[in-house]
């Protein structure tokens, strides 16, 4: 038996009743089921999901967790409809007392939904227990058109629910898959996902989980890391050195006076487009805020300052715009704009020349699996890789079909019964 483990359906903060509602369901499948009850046609069905390119597979826990709470009915559908408009009543009060904290408007709405949300769980017929769930497991490779999730039982108790589990999957499929390129391509470096400002934040959750399920080093907020509770990171903001004037030094020396100790000192150091000169004097000025004394380029050794937590510089991070030439490289072609070789392998040479050689260089701006690939190929001498939108840029599409009813081949033309031989039966 495999000893992989299944997250906890409750990590996912799933929405039951809007779950079981059909919310968030193609209005075609909610009427698919509509039918099937109104005419009292019940079939054992088996539905096969499957990725329509080769993937890293994930989202199938989220899939179970929806599947665990939203297979079954409710016994009088019209009572069930009349309260779940009352909730969605409720909870938009909710919404604007929260807005406007008004604590004894929220007591009195949290009180109330809480007394339509048992009241609909009462009416709920929940039938888990009679369908055959088999899968892969987050992160497990999938080859295009493999099953990757069947399902076997009455449709009528789960049928509604395919928009939902095609789009978790998806979802987290692709970014996986995506950042799986990436952490190729580095060659075991670490990969720092950023992500999350280049997409909606109520999709931070899955997106993160899905990176780090995928190999990602770091992910860039707490959000980013709920699934796993692993800790997010980030460097010093370019936000921060405009409060400051324009100075990544001062920036960087309020940084490690007020942020937590644990915590790397990363430098974003593409203020003033100069990427080594900003670095060395950021060197310069926090070796003489923390010992004391006067710092010489290439004759004092930054070593004491260079390293984990606080009072100590681990890395510089490059971010330079694609459309801009740090002053530093040589103009050529395009091949000299933005984070390019030449700027890294000068940077690494100028660090070590004046005794930085611990320092870490992480570059950003642009990377995607390509980009990261010629960066190897050259050995360009980078410590870790911040990835952004790319990630997010390929989707995978998630398909689903019967494939069998009662036990019979029974399938759409050109799709058929696949290899089930790697799942695994679900058991929660």
């Amino acid at each position: 038996m495999n000893e992989r483990k299944r997250l906890d359906p409750r990590v996912f903060k799933v929405p039951i009743d809007r779950i079981r509602a059909g919310y968030y369901s193609d209005k075609y499948f909610t009427r698919y089921v509509e039918v099937l009850k109104k005419d009292n046609k019940h079939k054992r069905a088996l539905y096969q999901f499957f990725p329509r390119k080769d993937s890293i597979v994930v989202g199938i826990d989220e899939a179970i967790a929806i599947l665990k709470h939203g297979t079954g009915y409710y016994k009088d559908e019209d009572k069930a409809e009349e309260l779940f408009g009352k909730l969605l009543e409720i909870e938009r009060k909710i919404q604007a007392a929260a807005y406007d904290y008004d604590r004894k408007i929220l007591e009195e709405c949290y009180k109330e939904k809480w007394d339509v949300r048992e009241q609909l769980n009462d009416l709920w017929i929940d039938k888990w227990n009679e369908i055959n769930v088999l899968a892969l497991y987050d992160g497990d490779f999938a080859k295009e058109n493999e099953p990757i999730l069947v399902i076997e039982g009455d449709p009528v108790y789960f049928g509604y629910l395919e928009t939902v589990l095609l789009g978790v999957i998806a979802r987290a499929t692709s970014t996986a898959t995506a950042v799986k390129k990436v952490v190729e391509a580095a060659r075991g470096k670490p990969i720092l996902f950023f992500s999350a400002r280049f997409d909606h934040y109520w999709v931070q959750a899955t997106d993160g989980y899905a990176a780090l399920k995928a190999g990602a080093f770091g992910v860039s907020t707490d959000a980013n890391a709920d699934y796993w509770g692993v800790e997010s990171m980030g460097t010093i903001p370019h936000a921060l050195i405009a409060c400051y004037d324009g100075s990544t030094s001062k920036a960087t020396i309020a940084f490690d006076k007020h942020i937590a100790p644990h915590v790397n000192r990363i430098v974003l150091v593409d203020w003033d487009n100069d990427c080594i000169g900003t670095t060395i004097e950021v060197l310069k000025d926090f070796y003489e805020y923390k010992i004391g004394k006067k710092f010489v380029p290439g004759i004092t050794d930054p070593s004491e300052i260079i390293g984990t937590g606080k009072g100590k510089i681990w890395g510089v991070r490059f971010d330079t715009s694609k459309s801009l030439r740090d002053k530093s490289v040589v103009p050529k072609d395009e091949g000299s704009l933005g984070v390019c070789p030449e700027l890294v392998w000068k940077a690494r040479q100028k660090f070590d020349e004046i005794g930085a050689k611990d320092l870490k260089i992480i570059v950003s701006s642009g990377f995607d699996a390509k980009k990261i690939e010629l960066f190897e190929k050259l050995q360009v001498p980078v410590d870790s890789y911040g990835v952004g939108s790319a990630l997010l840029r390929d989707k995978i599409q998630i398909t689903a079909d019967i494939v069998e009813v009662d036990g019979k081949a029974c399938a759409k033309y050109g799709r058929n019964k696949g290899d089930f031989s790697r799942l695994e039966k679900v058991i929660l």
